[in-house]
């Protein structure tokens, strides 16, 4: 329980402001036009992630999906930047 709950306040945070970073970052636009609706709908989507936490088995399957899921997030993060596809 406490397991699976850690993994939802850790990596579910990096992992929501990493989904809500690439889309962000990807739709049409400047970034700064997608900044509010991104901080909107970023608190949601972090509450969907943590609820998804409690559907793994153990707390050692939810750190390392969700772990491993939000290092993806902000390694595309990262690529997209100095790949210089965004600013």
């Amino acid at each position: 329980m406490w397991g699976r709950a850690s993994a939802a306040l850790v990596p579910g945070f990096f992992l929501a402001a990493g989904l809500m970073g690439l889309a962000c970052w990807t739709l049409p636009g400047p970034w700064q036009s997608t900044l509010v609706p991104g901080l909107v709908a970023f608190f949601p989507l972090w509450i969907c992630v943590a609820g998804a936490a409690f559907a793994f088995a153990s707390g050692a399957r939810a750190w390392a999906w969700l772990g491993g899921l939000a290092i993806a997030s902000l390694g595309g993060l990262w690529l997209l930047q100095h790949a210089g596809w965004v600013q």
